[in-house]
């Protein structure tokens, strides 16, 4: 069942992806007035097929791995006379250009569009804080503390795990200093400390930043986030940022750990021993009783250390753009790096890996299966923008050459461009597919 599952979002994304790319394509193309013969989207046998009054064929098919935009062309075959003028080949090079250009677009818009959504929503996440530090790793030596928040990475604000995970991706492979800004969980006057790296995870094939740095996360800690007014914890003095050490005789390193001891201690008074600004103190706590399902468990009022990341409609806009073009320049710089060798090429993922990831956070909720999907949009218009005939990049490649040199670049040429760039891209597919086995094995 599961494995059904994950294949249903894999197709829900790709065909969404899919469509809005080659809607791009259709757009630009009905803009610049040539005469569009079909749109498709999948490949097998058509579920759906209609024409428009224009002679537009629409056609979806039953597997979403791909779709197109087919043109009238007379490099293709037989035009009647009177539709002549509006065939592909007779197109000013601009337009040809802004057709090629429409897809990837169309995918940096759709990014846009679901981060804007996501932030809009509002998605509760773990505060970013630093659980331990493994002793004599590279964070502990440079000075970082345990218990501090991480507010920034290399001067980018960062307010998820998920953010500071890319802005460290963006180090891969190089030397210098990593700077991670920090302050208390409570509040209070920030601190940079600067983490010394060399050819950082070069090769690596699957980088644990946090585990190449020594940092534990603070995911799933006893730590307390909100303390609600009148509860069993603000009357017995429990502030925000607390961590619970122990509960009578029992240590606590989880949040679920304390949950369970609070539920089972209804009525009873329970003694903690808190660390506060690196202080222990105990305190003792009596969880009120309440009926819960005919059940009469403990209850304290205290909430895990999760913040929610929202922002009204209007004020989304800004944090979308940010973080469509901060994803966009991370995707080129790890390209780049693969092609150095910076970053290992079993980073490549393909199909597989895509239904995993695709599965695994529409599990989680609608929010985080869109912002996996704006990921996915912006590598898809990122790849496709690559100067590699055969791709909407190599469309344009051609249509500089034909702007630079005064005329179209011969068909020879392209013919061959086409094959070098057939044997480029299914060489990259068929190592994303290998990736992708040896990650199952």
């Amino acid at each position: 069942m599961q494995i059904l599952f994950y294949l249903l979002s894999f197709l829900a994304a790709l065909g969404i992806l899919v469509a809005i790319h080659e809607l791009g394509h259709y757009l630009i193309a009905r803009l610049s007035g040539v005469h569009i013969t079909r749109f498709a989207i999948g490949f097998g046998r058509p579920l759906f097929t209609m024409t428009d009054k224009r002679g537009t064929e629409f056609s979806l098919a039953a597997i979403p791995l791909g779709g197109y935009v087919r043109m009238l062309d007379e490099r293709e075959g037989p035009v009647p006379q009177a539709l002549a003028e509006r065939s592909f080949n007779r197109l000013s090079v601009w337009w040809r250009m802004a057709i090629a250009f429409g897809g990837p677009i169309a995918n940096f818009l759709l990014a846009i569009f679901a981060y804007w959504l996501v932030f809009v929503a509002g998605t509760l996440e773990y505060v970013p804080v630093i659980d331990e530090l493994e002793e004599g790793s590279p964070a502990a030596v440079a000075g970082l503390e345990p218990g501090r928040q991480i507010v920034a990475v290399d001067g980018t604000s960062t307010q998820t795990w998920q953010q500071i995970n890319l802005a460290m991706a963006a180090r891969l492979g190089e030397s210098g200093e990593i700077t991670l800004t920090t302050e208390a969980v409570a509040g209070g006057t920030a601190t940079s400390t600067s983490i010394p790296i060399s050819d950082w995870l070069r090769g690596a094939d699957e980088p644990d930043f946090f585990a190449e740095l020594g940092i534990k996360p603070a995911v799933n800690v006893p730590v307390l986030g909100e303390v609600i007014s009148g509860g069993a914890a603000e009357r017995a003095g429990l502030r925000y940022g607390d961590r619970i050490v122990s509960a009578g005789d029992e240590a606590i390193d989880s949040w679920s750990g304390w949950v369970s001891l609070v539920q089972d201690a209804a009525g009873q008074n329970l003694p903690l021993t808190i660390e506060r600004n690196g202080q222990l103190l105990d305190i003792i706590v009596r969880p009120d009783a309440v009926d819960r399902d005919g059940l009469e468990v403990g209850q304290v009022g205290v909430a895990p250390l999760l913040q929610r990341v929202q922002y009204p409609a209007l004020a989304a806009f800004g944090p979308a753009l940010k973080q469509t073009g901060e994803t966009t320049m991370l995707t080129l710089g790890v390209l780049g790096k693969m092609v150095t060798g910076q970053v290992s090429m079993s980073n490549l993922s393909g199909p597989i890996t895509i239904a995993t990831v695709a599965g695994r956070s529409a599990e989680i909720g609608w929010h985080r299966f869109v912002y996996v999907l704006a990921l996915l949009s912006v590598s898809l218009g990122v790849l496709n923008l690559l100067p590699i005939p055969i791709l909407d990049g190599g469309h344009i490649l051609f249509c500089l050459a034909e702007i630079a040199k005064g005329g179209p670049v011969s068909e020879r040429t392209q013919a061959l461009g086409m094959q070098v760039g057939l044997f480029l891209v299914g060489g990259l597919m068929v190592l994303a597919l290998y990736n992708d086995v040896v990650r199952l094995l």
